[in-house]
């Protein structure tokens, strides 16, 4: 049997590829593996950005595999580290993670995807969270998308179940990027290789600051961030980084991260 999960790393760079034919759909022991490869990407400080996608042309990823549910397992099992998929669950994942969909992205797999920082669509791909048809509820879902998109279009998804194609997802604000079939991956490589570059440091205050700012009002934001209760933060004021960057901008020249 081949692996449900493949890894490649090049660089500071980790792509992630779901691989279960016929549709990439995810049981207990992938969700589970999935899980410890974003826990060590996360704690791996060699590593800067990871691309997630799906193998083939036709899923990305069509969320819980549902004959193992008809089989037996429960919605609410052991997915290990992370949560379902890895990486919705897993705390302090402080570093930029880019979608690559590469078909069809619907229930989990769409949950997945909207964990992510940055989504970038093939011109075929389409979106969906048919979750009200099997009577479950796509719990992360009903979270994160109120949050990204109008509420009423939301809602709609949610509880219709209707697809939406990417240029729609895209006009709704979800997906970052349309690009033909044959050049999503590069473009993804692309977009990591320019991430890689970049301070790993302000990537993570970032997350964290935006993580915050979600259940706080403006100002107790602001004054987590200006006290530096934030860990990330507190790090990046006081890293070399930060000197390197002020050092770099009046010596004219590109600065050179370390990430401490």
């Amino acid at each position: 049997m081949s692996d449900p999960v493949r890894t490649r790393r090049v660089g500071g760079i980790l792509e992630v590829t779901m691989d279960r034919p016929k549709a990439n759909a995810i049981d207990f022991p992938t969700s589970r593996k999935m899980g410890e490869i974003f826990r060590d990407f996360r704690d791996d400080p060699e590593l800067r950005v990871a691309i997630i996608t799906g193998a083939g042309e036709k899923f990305f990823c069509a969320g819980w595999d549902l004959k193992a549910a008809a089989a037996g397992d429960a919605p609410d099992g052991d997915y290990g580290v992370g949560g379902f998929g890895g990486m919705q669950e897993l705390r302090d994942l402080n570093k930029p993670i880019i979608a690559a969909i590469n078909g069809i992205c619907c229930g989990g797999g769409f949950e997945i995807a909207l964990s992510t920082d940055l989504i970038l669509a093939a011109e075929h791909a389409t979106f969906a969270l048919p979750e009200i048809r099997s009577g479950t509820v796509a719990d992360a879902a009903s979270i994160k998308l109120p949050k990204r998109i109008p509420y009423h279009i939301a809602m709609d998804m949610l509880f219709t179940g209707r697809w939406l194609d990417a240029q729609e997802g895209n006009r709704w604000g979800f997906v970052n990027e349309i690009l033909p079939a044959d050049k999503l991956m590069e473009r993804a490589w692309e977009l990591a290789r320019l991430l890689e570059s970049g301070p790993p440091l302000v990537y993570a205050a970032i997350k964290e600051v935006v993580r915050v700012a979600e259940g706080s009002d403006f100002q107790t934001a602001m004054n987590k961030i200006t006290q530096r209760q934030l860990r990330t933060v507190d790090i990046l004021y006081s890293s070399e980084d930060q000197l390197e960057g002020a050092v770099a901008f009046a010596e004219k020249r590109d600065p050179v991260w370390k990430g401490k």
